[in-house]
């Protein structure tokens, strides 16, 4: 814990209001969705503009304090957790959403911006932000940057980089940064904005950021298909993109389901069962569309790649299919899930597959397992819930031997060992399983002139 004296520095930098060192605040700011740590920060403060930002890093390069950023902490890596007596920066007092450009299709939003908060303003004006997950009503924009977030849409939509037109940071100096204005087009030498993208916090501060924004697509059709096996899952995916547009392409096993379902809160798609359930949503971009839907259903099924499936009649019935697959998360967090978020080029999505079932089906056989994820753009999520008689700890650490095969195998594969949830505290250790030495020894490099004092998220990522 830092000295009264830094706490006192700090409640006169920040109004009393904006300076927290309660313990129910700092339990709740010190820690994100990862549950393998316990938070003990030292304060939380709760800056409302840039030259606070700004303030706040120079006193903690000053007084060699380490500061965590805090977004909306839905991160499941231990990036934004603050164990260690750290000053964690929030910036739920940062919301404003600015500049909207309807010309250019860009919108400028502050750190603190909750995702659906702009999917909400870009609907009311006729656009569409299409990075979309189901923490969308607490997540907030400048975690979403620092973590590249992904989500359900990356099919066709591509990961949060992509949206990004323009970054302010504050880096671990106390400079600002204002990265690439909003531009299209800036063929001047390194795009600084690509580091931030991604960093985890460890670089900088995001303080804001200028988003681009797409067409609202048309209205939307969702099926959800049983599968009786695995490896057929891409052989839907590839027969349904040669003929739709497709939004989303996600999977989940029956055990995944039955999480959900046992919340009461949606009912099974149809009254048979299956191994595995891909969900799919299409742009009804002609007349025919759902007629070739349809088709393509039928084809798969004389394969026999699937065995059943639904196509949603209604708006609210495409919502209640959705809640399938995203309600996932949430259905099984109190069983404190250890969650392997891995990644392969779609094309040896199959053949991975098939080898990594045959390694949790060996490893695992006391736990519950959990499939689900977007293998439309090659990503898995694998599940492994913790049984109630068994320690926290000594979960963690049996997961974590198994974790060997599993990236040796991802390694083989030339895939990630971390999609779309970042590296933070949970698998910082596994980083080598996709990046090469020469790589993390240029990371360090690049951290330590961005952070020379190395006060940005200490322990993250490296």
């Amino acid at each position: 814990m830092i000295a009264p004296r830094l706490l006192a520095e700090l409640h006169a930098m920040f109004s009393a209001d904006r300076v927290a060192t309660d313990a129910d605040s700092l339990a709740r700011y010190g820690l994100d969705w990862t549950r393998y740590y316990q938070p003990a920060p030292s304060a939380v403060v709760f800056p409302q503009t840039v030259d606070e930002v700004v303030a706040v890093v120079q006193w903690a390069n000053r007084e060699q304090v380490a500061l965590v950023p805090s977004g909306g902490r839905t991160g499941l890596s231990g990036g934004a957790v603050a164990r260690q007596g750290e000053v964690v920066v929030s910036f739920d007092r940062m919301k404003a959403i600015s500049d909207f450009d309807p010309v250019a299709r860009t919108v400028r939003c502050q750190a603190g911006v909750i995702t659906e908060a702009l999917q909400q303003f870009a609907a009311e004006n006729g656009l569409y932000y299409p990075v979309d997950f189901a923490s969308r009503g607490s997540s907030q924009i400048g975690g979403n940057i620092a973590t590249n977030a992904g989500g359900i849409k990356v099919v066709r939509y591509g990961m949060t980089r992509e949206w990004v037109a323009g970054l302010t940071v504050v880096t671990g100096k106390g400079e600002v940064l204002r990265l690439n204005n909003g531009l299209a087009k800036n063929n001047t030498g390194y795009d600084l904005r690509h580091l931030f993208v991604g960093s985890e916090g460890t670089l900088g501060f995001i303080v804001d950021a200028t988003l681009k924004l797409a067409r609202q697509p048309a209205e939307l059709g969702v099926m959800v298909l049983a599968v009786p096996q695995l490896t057929d899952i891409m052989k839907l995916f590839h027969a349904f993109r040669e003929r739709l547009d497709l939004n989303a392409f996600e999977f989940f096993s029956e055990k995944a389901m039955r999480h959900v379902l046992a919340r009461g809160h949606v009912k099974r798609p149809f009254e048979g069962e299956a191994d595995y359930y891909v969900l799919l949503e299409f742009e009804k971009l002609a007349a025919d569309t759902e007629e070739v839907a349809l088709a393509v259903f039928e084809a798969c099924a004389e394969q026999g790649w699937l065995v059943d499936g639904v196509l949603s009649q209604s708006e609210q019935q495409a919502k209640d299919l959705w809640r399938l697959r995203e309600d996932i998360s949430e259905s099984i967090t109190p069983y404190k899930p250890y969650k392997n978020d891995i990644a392969v080029t779609v094309s040896r999505v199959p053949a991975f597959v098939e080898r990594l079932d045959a390694i949790l089906s060996r490893e695992y056989p006391d736990f519950e397992v959990l499939w689900y994820g977007h293998i439309g753009d090659g990503n898995l999520h694998i599940n492994i819930l913790k049984p109630d008689a068994l320690e926290l700890d000594d979960f963690r650490r049996a997961c974590e031997q198994v974790n060997e095969h599993v990236f040796s195998l991802v390694g083989e594969f030339g895939g990630s060992m971390s999609a779309e949830h970042g590296v933070g505290l949970l698998k910082r250790d596994y980083l080598d399983v996709t990046r090469s030495v020469e790589e993390i020894a240029l990371m360090r490099a690049i951290k330590a002139v961005f952070d020379p004092n190395g006060v940005m998220n200490p322990g993250k990522l490296l």
